[in-house]
């Protein structure tokens, strides 16, 4: 679903262009984050498509990362399954993650969006580190988790409700509710820090930053037992 700034935080930025007219057509405005993701997952595909050993390099899984392989946390993000899982995940990523990124600004999203792609890797290493994972959608949901405590009214009702919808979809064989979960956890906090405001914020994204990275290890270690 795609919601205007104005629609679903206060004080929208106004970015988001109008419809093209004869007499006056602008220019998409850039969001260099959202490009990024959609870009790197588009190639990583198209990269899979010839060497079907990419996508088993993006794995998320718990023992290889126990065995050292770190780059998993982050490189499963950008694999996807098959064309329906990366259409249905990038067509949110130009429509959710441009809003987000249009409100808040590049740098703080970016932050968000690791924040949150390493909260989701948390949540799989801690619930179901032996189910092979990959995609995008962990870090998506942590962007709605995110906007929620920036949302109006309006716009809290409405994203409660495609929350709840992918709520019902994760339990699906196939999705990752352990991922889900943890971007939307990871993704309030991040909220909760942007209401604050850029100072609140600033001080805590690397305390938020630094509490995933040291989840990561300690579930990815299995220092901590997983459930």
């Amino acid at each position: 679903m795609a919601l205007g700034p104005r629609e679903v935080m206060p004080g929208g930025s106004g970015l988001t262009p109008p419809p093209p007219t004869e007499e006056s057509r602008q220019p998409m405005p850039f969001t260099p984050v959202s490009f990024a993701v959609i870009g790197v997952s588009v190639v990583v595909f198209a990269l899979g498509l010839f060497n079907p050993s990419i996508k088993e390099w993006g794995l998320l899984y718990g023992p290889y990362v126990k065995a050292g392989e770190w780059y998993r946390v982050g490189a499963f993000l950008f694999t996807h399954g098959g064309i329906i899982h990366l259409v249905f995940n990038m067509s949110t990523v130009w429509t959710l993650g441009r809003v987000l990124e249009l409100n808040i600004g590049s740098l703080r999203f970016l932050l968000v969006s690791v924040i949150t792609g390493i909260g989701s890797a948390v949540f799989v290493m801690w619930i179901n580190p032996a189910i092979p994972t990959v995609g995008a959608s962990g870090m998506i949901l942590g962007w709605l988790g995110a906007m929620l405590p920036l949302a109006t009214k309006a716009g809290r009702s409405q994203l409660l409700m495609v929350l709840a919808q992918v709520a019902v979809i994760s339990f699906l064989p196939g999705v990752s509710w352990a991922g889900h979960l943890g971007g939307v956890a990871f993704g309030l906090g991040c909220g909760f820090a942007l209401r604050g405001g850029p100072a609140f914020f600033r001080a805590a994204a690397p305390v938020l930053l630094f509490a995933a990275a040291v989840l990561t290890v300690l579930f990815g270690t299995g220092r901590l037992g997983s459930l």
